[in-house]
């Protein structure tokens, strides 16, 4: 099996959960290309890469479960990191993909600990997400 089809298997295969920090994953990938970009000077890549983050916030915005009390204190960090991922492309400024790449971090390491918990609760099991 090659990569690529091992790596569309996973994501065909993956529950919505594990579609999610497959999401944050790929911010995070993106957010640190976009880094280099800036530090290499390739402003094309650095411009690329902090887009691909964006779509990727804009997509956690668009499929957050609205019935939950804790998406109304989740949206606004969404849109914060998306305006200050424009802002780091604009002005050229890691430290401000510093700032996203934490934040995307520690939702990251909270949602795979629900993952953890949810796999616990229906399994009994510890499990590896």
């Amino acid at each position: 099996m090659s990569i690529q089809a091992y790596q569309n298997n996973s994501v065909e295969t993956a529950s919505p959960g594990e579609l999610t920090l497959m999401l944050y994953n790929g911010c995070i990938k993106f957010i640190r290309s976009a880094k280099k970009a800036i530090s290499s000077g390739s402003i094309e890549q650095k411009n690329t890469s902090i887009q691909k983050a964006q779509a990727i916030i804009r997509e956690l915005m668009l499929t957050m479960n609205q019935d939950y009390a804790v998406s109304k204190e989740v949206l606004p960090l969404y849109d914060y990191m998306n305006r200050r991922l424009m802002e780091a492309n604009s002005q050229n400024d890691s430290a401000i993909l510093d700032e996203v790449e934490g934040l995307v971090t520690e939702f990251r390491d909270t949602w795979k600990e629900v993952i953890l918990q949810t796999r616990r609760a229906q399994h009994g099991t510890g499990g590896n997400a």
